[in-house]
């Protein structure tokens, strides 16, 4: 079943229903206005109106699907420049190491070999699902961690093979609560910590990420899913966490958050 096809052909037949619809309506509608009973009438503008909003919820579910493609795509493309990069600069590395070797340079050789590791580290951790997508969206916020000076610890022990929840769908989910966790982090001095753990059991799929980071009031917790609700000061902040209960919810899973002043945990669960 292709979904992109349905949806297309929901719009164009909802389009052709308003317009003839639209057009009765206007052209002949307005001569039988006293003839019949006014809720005639108004049945069908109330039809016209139906068949417009679910116009608009069809447009915006295909645009928002495609930004979330496209973002999937941006990120596989990095991922892939990244992996043909180490590939071709494998034995530069290897020839400067080799080089401090012989020199009996062995600080600078490891020196020179930490960020090396520590590269090839992140990509290796990332590329443990069966999702592509989820893989290359762990390794570019794992990345994005580094720049804002996060150790972000990443441990996999599922592929995600048969998960039930669509690839960027479940890329939104994990993106918004990363960015929520390195958003947190920025409040803290230096030893900021992101963990996240990939896992299923028999009967679902559990994520759980915690960070170090400032505790989240208690009065907080029960508004955090909230549809526009934050703490930030700034304009366009609220819509993160919102997003990522609905889809989850969605699924059929459950979201949780939990804090105290060691950490703030989110744990998701998305049966399979």
């Amino acid at each position: 079943m292709n979904i992109r096809k349905i949806v297309n052909t929901l719009l164009i037949v909802n389009i052709l229903q308003f317009i003839i619809g639209l057009a009765i309506w206007i052209g002949v509608g307005s001569s039988l206005l006293g003839k019949v009973s006014i809720y005639i009438y108004l049945s069908m503008g109330f039809m016209l109106f139906s068949s417009f909003i679910t116009i608009l919820g069809l447009y915006f579910a295909s645009h928002y699907k495609n930004i979330n493609m496209e973002e999937s795509i941006h990120n596989l493309e990095e991922l892939n420049t990244t992996l043909r990069s180490q590939r071709h600069d494998y034995l530069n590395h290897f020839q400067v190491i080799y080089g401090l070797m012989e020199l009996k340079e062995y600080e600078e050789a490891k020196k020179y070999l930490d960020p090396v590791f520590k590269d090839i580290m992140k990509v290796s951790k990332a590329l443990k699902t069966a999702q592509p997508a989820v893989n290359a969206l762990l390794r570019a916020k794992m990345e994005v961690a580094d720049q804002n000076g996060i150790d972000m610890f990443l441990e996999v022990r599922s592929d995600l093979k048969n998960i039930s929840i669509e690839p960027w769908n479940l890329c939104k989910v994990l993106a918004n609560i990363i960015d929520n966790g390195i958003a947190a982090l920025a409040e803290r001095e230096p030893e900021r910590k992101l963990f996240l753990e990939i896992g299923e059991d028999r009967d679902s799929y559990t994520f759980y990420l915690y960070n170090n980071g400032p505790q989240i009031p208690e009065s907080h917790l029960e508004d955090i899913f909230k549809q526009g609700f934050t703490t930030k000061k700034e304009q366009g902040h609220g819509m993160g966490l919102y997003i990522v209960s609905k889809i989850v919810h969605e699924a059929g899973g459950t979201v949780n958050v939990t804090s105290n002043a060691e950490k703030t945990s989110f744990s998701v669960v998305i049966p399979k």
